[in-house]
C-alpha cells in the first residue's frame, strides 16, 4: 500500500493518535530489545531487567543500564520524530503514545506524548521516593545513589514484573477510545497490553519494517522505515 493512500486516511478519519515502538527509534542508533538481535537475545531480561533483579542486585542491574542511558542521552531524534511532531503541529495527529523510554518524540517537538513504559527522564529513590533528573543520575553512574539515605536509585522506566504507570496507560486508552484511527509505527505490536491499543479503535493502520501480529486487521499496511515513510507522508 502506497503512503499516498495512509495520508488520505488520516485526513479522512480524524482525530489520529499514533502508538509508536522500537522501530523509530532504531533509525536514531538505539538498539530494540526484542529482536532476534536485540538487546533481550544478548542478555537475560530476568537478569538484568526485572524487578526481581533490580530488588535482588540494584548494582549488577545498573551495570546492564549505565551504557545504555549515557547512549540514549546522546541519541538525537531523527526524520520520523520530526514528522509525527509535525503532523501534530497541523492538526492530523492528536497524540503520540510511546513504548519508548527515551525521550526523543519530546525533544522532536510532539507535545502531547504518553509514555506507556516510563522514561530515562528520571530515576527514583526507593527509600525516600526522591526523583533525580536523567542529568543528576548521569553524574552519579555507574551506580546512582540517593545523597540522602544512600539507597540505588531505580530508573522511572517498567521492569518486568511491574504494572504499568496507571495514569499513562488509562490516558492511552482513552485516546484510542475517542480516536477514529490508530497509526502504529515501529512497534511489532506483540508486547501487551499495549499490543491491544490499535483494536480499542474503529481502525489502525500500520507503518513497519517486516510484519506485526495484527497486520491481518489493519486497513492498511505500508512496508518501510518511519524516518523514510513519515516525512513522505507529510
Amino acid at each position: 500500500m502506497s503512503v499516498a493512500e495512509l495520508a488520505a486516511l488520516i485526513r479522512a478519519h480524524q482525530p489520529c493518535v499514533v502508538l509508536t515502538g522500537a522501530g523509530i527509534s532504531t533509525e536514531s542508533g538505539i538498539p530494540d530489545f526484542r529482536s532476534p538481535g536485540g538487546l533481550w537475545a544478548q542478555f537475560d531480561p530476568l537478569d538484568y531487567g526485572s524487578i526481581e533483579a533490580f530488588r535482588a542486585d540494584p548494582a549488577r542491574v545498573w551495570s546492564f543500564y549505565a551504557r545504555r542511558f549515557e547512549a540514549l542521552s546522546r541519541a538525537e531524534p531523527n526524520a520520523g520524530h520530526r514528522a509525527l511532531a509535525e503532523l501534530e503541529r497541523r492538526g492530523l495527529v492528536q497524540a503520540v503514545i510511546t513504548q519508548n523510554i527515551d525521550r526523543l518524540h519530546e525533544r522532536a517537538g510532539s507535545r502531547e506524548v504518553v509514555e506507556v513504559h516510563g522514561s530515562i527522564r528520571t530515576s527514583s529513590c526507593p527509600a525516600c521516593g526522591r526523583r533525580y533528573p536523567l542529568e543528576e543520575v548521569l553524574d552519579l553512574l555507574p551506580v546512582p545513589a540517593c545523597g540522602d539515605d544512600g539507597a540505588v536509585l531505580k530508573p522511572d522506566i517498567v521492569f518486568f514484573g511491574e504494572l504499568l504507570p496507571a495514569d499513562a496507560i488509562e490516558r492511552a486508552y482513552a485516546l484510542v477510545h475517542e480516536a477514529e484511527l490508530v497509526l502504529v509505527v515501529g512497534s511489532t505490536l506483540e508486547v501487551h497490553p499495549v499490543a491491544e491499543l490499535p483494536l480499542e479503535a474503529p481502525r489502525f493502520a500500520v507503518v513497519n519494517v517486516g510484519p506485526t501480529s495484527l497486520d491481518g486487521r489493519a486497513a492498511l499496511r505500508v512496508e518501510g522505515r518511519a524516518g523514510e515513510v513519515l516525512p513522505a507522508l507529510l
